[in-house]
């Protein structure tokens, strides 16, 4: 396990500084994750944000057979370091299974629990043994409030190094909305509260085989979360999303990423946090 967890614990549980997970849906390329982390860290360090790298090395948790997964767990988890070791931060990525999160968090510095697992018991405590901090997100299935016991039940494991993130609700079919009163209410729990803007603009399986999306209002609802107490921030961003191999739809070109992280840090400075 990369040794910084309680300092860069100290950092995300700052509420006065804004935090950032942002990069790739999926590890496409070492290339794609090293341009990716670069630039986003030279930004965020301009702006005093805290930064954490995240990309996927397994999307397990499509429709389709044919959606593009990622190269798998050990050479994902190569590129994670060469992240984490060239660019120089933190790093994040999903586990889908008890047996992945011992050799994901000898690499990474945070694991995520996937909205789709949020109620898996034994990989909640899987990954609260390995010590790293641990980013809990929000199924689009569960109210705000029932996500409270899904954080009791990491703090029961034997953390209180814990993330959590909301990402929309399902809205009938096809589609998503957010309930910016939950920012509040998971605020409650006494955890740092991140708001995912790109997966809370997807469309599920609205693109026949894949899920498509609207990444014009990722930025809105961005904007609306921090205004309502959002700690950190999750962003998908590519290069290219148009032609990125998975959540292009709403995910944020990474050209628009200065001018949009520039007003997200002005507006956490304004609302301030206590």
């Amino acid at each position: 396990m990369p040794d910084n967890s309680a300092s860069l614990w100290r950092a995300l549980s700052q509420p006065r500084r804004l935090f950032l997970i942002a990069g790739p849906c999926v590890i496409e390329s070492p290339e794609l994750c090293l341009r990716v982390a670069d630039s986003l860290r030279r930004v965020c360090s301009r702006l005093g944000v805290n930064y954490v790298f995240k990309s996927s090395y397994d999307k397990a948790n499509r429709t389709s057979s044919r959606s593009f997964r990622g190269p798998g767990l050990e050479a994902g988890l190569k590129t994670l370091a060469r992240v984490r070791a060239e660019v120089g931060v933190p790093v994040l990525t999903d586990i889908h299974t008890e047996a992945e999160c011992a050799a994901a968090a000898q690499v990474v510095d945070i694991l995520q629990i996937p909205a789709f697992l949020c109620r898996q018991t034994d990989l909640i405590e899987a990954a609260v043994r390995t010590g790293a901090v641990v980013n809990l997100k929000k199924g689009q299935f569960l109210s705000p409030s029932e996500m409270g016991r899904v954080v009791d039940k990491a703090r029961e494991a034997g953390t209180r190094r814990i993330l959590v993130t909301e990402r929309g609700s399902c809205f009938g079919y096809n589609n998503l909305v957010v309930d910016m009163r939950s920012i509040a209410l998971m605020r409650s729990f006494g955890a740092p509260v991140v708001f995912d803007a790109t997966h809370s603009v997807q469309l599920p399986g609205a693109g026949g085989d894949r899920s498509s999306g609207q990444r014009e209002f990722a930025p809105v609802l961005a904007r609306a979360a921090i205004a309502a107490g959002a700690d950190g921030l999750f962003i998908e961003t590519h290069p290219n999303p148009d032609k990125a191999r998975s959540d292009g739809p709403n995910m944020i070109p990474l050209s628009d990423m200065p001018k949009l992280l520039s007003t997200l840090a002005k507006l956490h400075a304004l609302v301030g946090r206590g």
